[in-house]
């Protein structure tokens, strides 16, 4: 997993913003969440799209998935480290 400058967490992302996943958290992240978060398509290097967000808390947000929309919590979003890509 490379880290670079433009690395953070996936729930700390705003709507617009994209990115791409570098990997999951090692700390604090079940072995279930963690093949849960895979199989939903959050692997290395898959493009993401932070497309809606919860009026409360910000709760649930709604991301695009190399072109599938999902919604996750925003507490397993944290568990998932990307690299923001920079505007153009």
């Amino acid at each position: 997993m490379k880290v670079s400058a433009n690395t953070r967490t996936l729930g700390s992302l705003r709507p617009g913003q994209t990115c791409r996943v570098i990997g999951i958290a090692d700390q604090g992240v079940s072995a279930e969440m963690e093949d849960r978060l895979l199989r939903m398509g959050f692997a290395e290097d898959a493009e993401i799209e932070v497309r809606h967000e919860g009026l409360f808390g910000r709760d649930p947000m709604a991301v695009k998935v190399d072109g599938v929309i999902l919604a996750l919590r925003r507490r397993e979003a944290d568990t998932i480290l990307v690299e923001v890509d920079t505007p153009k």
